[in-house]
């Protein structure tokens, strides 16, 4: 774990843990976090120049290293974290595993890490989250990223769909059986935001637009809608789509299929 130069301002700022931090989208809530004057907690497994990269950018900002695939591990980081960070506020569940198979096909390798790191992990750090920091009063909040394909399905991608079901369905499980804690469950669900898998560049600028209002959404409005959500404003066990209304059509396949189809 390291530290900032200026972490000793951590006990004036209310504190946000983000899994994943360091790259991609969960960098953007760490940016937007940061920008609201929270210290940042960035999460990596193997990234970690860019989360010491990133660390350095900010205010008040600290990185931790532990692997979801390792429960046991990931538990023991964050509880040493929720015993010297007692303004700890927010636990954004942003990383993930997308890695491909198909509805017929299901690849028992793929299905056991997507499972694993997409839904398991995070349920058990929200479950410990909320434990951790019982004491701690005030607005406190748990935000899931799950992806606008659970309302919007297709084939591809199967067990990684699975998994962001089973993600979602602890958001309302978590919010009823924690109503009585003060900690607030989310979900947070967005659409095609950045290139994924092996998407060029000109079949990314077709599928971003693949929605409803044919705009591409930035990573800096899944940013403010994180931001948002933990200031606690909506009750407990709602989610946001963030994806310009891609989760209202009916897709017969990934948006990166069907852009490669245009393009």
């Amino acid at each position: 774990m390291a530290l900032s130069p200026d972490s000793s301002a951590t006990p004036s700022r209310p504190a946000v843990l983000v899994t994943g931090g360091a790259t991609r989208i969960g960098a953007s809530i760490i940016r937007r976090f940061a920008a609201a004057g929270w210290h940042t907690v960035i999460h990596h497994r193997s990234s970690a120049e860019a989360a010491e990269a990133l660390a350095a950018t900010l205010p008040s900002a600290e990185t931790i290293s532990f692997d979801l695939a390792d429960e046991q591990a990931a538990i023991a980081a964050i509880t040493a974290l929720a015993a010297r960070l007692p303004g700890w506020r927010c636990l954004v569940n942003s990383a993930s595993v997308f890695d491909y198979d198909g509805v017929t096909a299901l690849d028992p390798a793929t299905n056991r890490a997507a499972m694993q790191i997409n839904a398991l992990a995070p349920a058990a750090l929200a479950q410990a989250f909320i434990a951790l920091t019982a004491k701690a009063g005030g607005v406190r909040s748990v935000i899931h990223v799950t992806d606008m394909k659970i309302e919007n399905t297709n084939p591809d991608f199967f067990s990684y769909t699975m998994s962001k079901h089973a993600l979602a369905a602890t958001i309302g499980m978590l919010a009823k059986g924690n109503s009585d804690t003060g900690v607030k469950v989310y979900g947070l669900a967005p659409g095609a935001v950045l290139a994924s898998h092996d998407q060029r560049e000109e079949e990314t600028e077709i599928s971003h637009r693949m929605n409803l209002l044919g705009r591409k959404t930035g990573p800096d409005e899944i940013a403010d809608a994180a931001l948002f959500l933990a200031g606690g404003t909506l009750a407990s066990g709602q989610s946001l789509f963030i994806d310009s209304g891609q989760h209202l059509l009916d897709q017969p396949r990934d948006v990166i299929w069907l852009a490669r189809e245009e393009a």
